[in-house]
């Protein structure tokens, strides 16, 4: 080796310590705060979420406000500070829910005329959850009517668009698919929600709005209103009505997606559908919440939110919607987090706090509660980490704002580490299906939603059960979680 090789050799070597630590070696004392998290702990905690006992956790409902104390209990034990000194770990907030007991539908197609040369009509009756299912929201009643089809189920002649012009519904059911004629187009977002889209069929005088989906799926997501009975049916179900008309349900969208334009139409069909439900308009929900204090004096006055959503879509018809996958495994993630961040000896600059949301199968209402009664005491909230659906697969996706650059420095560090994120990608806004990281998002706060890979099989179905949960994957994102935060916490 020359003088000049070994000069350069000597060099590197006495930069290599901190090129390394540049590079993202993890210091010891976090190798052995993540290598204490034990996969089989979210498990466990899912296992029980989902369980029966807490019925499928509708927010309001008394399932969900029995696990939301079970949870409070498990921040207490684990040594958390309470949300609140005289309220403890619960945040309540209003929380209208529905309870649905009963439910038939009926199809009555068009078919040859008979020996008498009358009309016959061919007789299906639906299967629920097979064939259909009453949005959980829905009023009580028992009515039959024609169906009308319209398109997206969008009114906005302030966008030059309206499924609903020239459309007689009035005592009829509406039939629609859930979108956008243009999916880009940020003014249609507000018409493409689910308490717009049921407010704009009833206030035309509709009987109900029935979505055509692929597959029918537990949905909560909505207001009760008196004497309207929105459902949602499957695309084969959908497909044996449009045959009146010789087409087919991916016809009938892909029309809608390429010209832009509505395409609405009455049918022959009639539907006939009846409902017996509970609504209850005083029903509370709640956030559970605990936190962490930092160790900087100064810097524990800014906060770091860690949070997931808590609820699903509760006990109806007799049916279970579990909820492990979602959410169980995200809360199960954030509990874990908030176990490891309160027996750690080292602890970061910045104060975490833990949250499980109530109501965000509901449309966000807990996170939004929370992002506009944030806890007194804390300068600002220096971002916020989200979980939904960690359960399934052998990755994790990660999605997170643009600046500062420091929150996406903070997970490639980790990652590094870990080894379990696929992919990061930038958030630029969000839309009606997002998750609890929205509110906060909206109001200029860094933030960071992960997820595993899936394929999320049973999503809002009674098939998704601890089961299909991979105690592993929800390991490695609350390992790769760890790592991130207390970056984040401590920089």
């Amino acid at each position: 080796m020359n003088r000049k090789a070994r000069i350069i050799l000597g060099c590197l070597i006495l930069i290599w310590p901190a090129v390394s630590l540049l590079a993202g070696e993890t210091p010891a004392h976090l190798k052995k705060a993540v290598a204490a998290i034990d996969p089989i702990l979210p498990y466990q905690l899912a296992r029980t979420m989902a369980s029966a006992e807490f019925a499928g956790r509708l927010t309001g409902d008394e399932g969900y406000t029995k696990a939301a104390r079970w949870a409070a209990g498990k921040f207490k034990e684990w040594g958390l500070k309470p949300l609140e000194a005289k309220t403890g770990y619960l945040q309540p907030y209003p929380s209208p829910y529905t309870l649905i007991d009963e439910s038939a539908m009926t199809l009555y197609l068009p078919d040859k005329p008979g020996q008498d040369g009358q009309p016959v009509n061919q007789k299906i009756e639906l299967k629920p959850e097979k064939d259909f299912l009453p949005l959980f929201f829905s009023d009580s009643g028992d009515k039959t009517g024609e169906l009308v089809f319209a398109g997206w189920g969008i009114s906005a002649p302030e966008l030059n668009y309206d499924d609903y012009a020239g459309l007689e519904v009035k005592g009829k059911y509406v039939l629609c698919f859930r979108g956008t004629p243009e999916p880009g187009r940020a003014e249609f977002q507000y018409h493409d929600e689910h308490r717009t889209r049921m407010k704009t069929a009833r206030d035309k005088g509709a009987l109900g709005l029935i979505y055509i989906y692929p597959q029918v799926q537990a949905n909560p997501n909505g207001d009760w209103l008196q004497g309207f009975m929105p459902a949602m049916i499957s695309e084969k179900t959908a497909d044996a009505i449009f045959k009146e008309i010789n087409s087919t349900t991916a016809e009938l969208k892909k029309a809608l997606q390429t010209y832009r334009r509505p395409i609405s139409f009455p049918l022959k069909s009639k539907l006939a559908y009846s409902v017996k439900s509970r609504h209850f308009p005083e029903g509370t929900g709640y956030n559970v919440a605990g936190w962490v204090e930092g160790s900087d004096p100064k810097l524990k006055k800014e906060l770091i939110i860690v949070g997931g959503h808590f609820d699903h879509c509760g006990r109806h018809l007799g049916l279970l919607f579990p909820g492990a996958d979602d959410n169980a495994s995200g809360s199960a993630v954030v509990m874990t987090l908030a176990r490891a961040f309160s027996t750690s000896q080292s602890k970061p600059k910045r104060s975490i706090m833990f949250v499980l949301f109530g109501g965000e199968e509901m449309g966000l209402m807990g996170s939004n509660y929370l992002a506009e009664h944030l806890p007194a005491g804390f300068t600002q909230v220096a971002a916020m980490f989200n979980f939904d659906m960690e359960g399934e697969g052998d990755g994790a996706w990660c999605s997170l704002s643009a600046e500062p650059p420091a929150l996406r420095e903070a997970v490639e560090r980790a990652n590094q580490e870990i080894d379990i994120i696929r992919g990061i990608n930038v958030m630029r806004r969000v839309g009606v299906r997002g998750s609890d990281f929205a509110p906060f998002f909206l109001k200029g706060i860094p933030v960071v939603s992960l997820g595993s890979n899936g394929p999320h099989l049973a999503y809002h179905g009674t098939g998704d059960t601890i089961y299909r949960l991979n105690p592993e994957i929800m390991g490695d994102i609350a390992r790769v979680s760890f790592l991130s935060i207390y970056y984040l916490a401590d920089r």
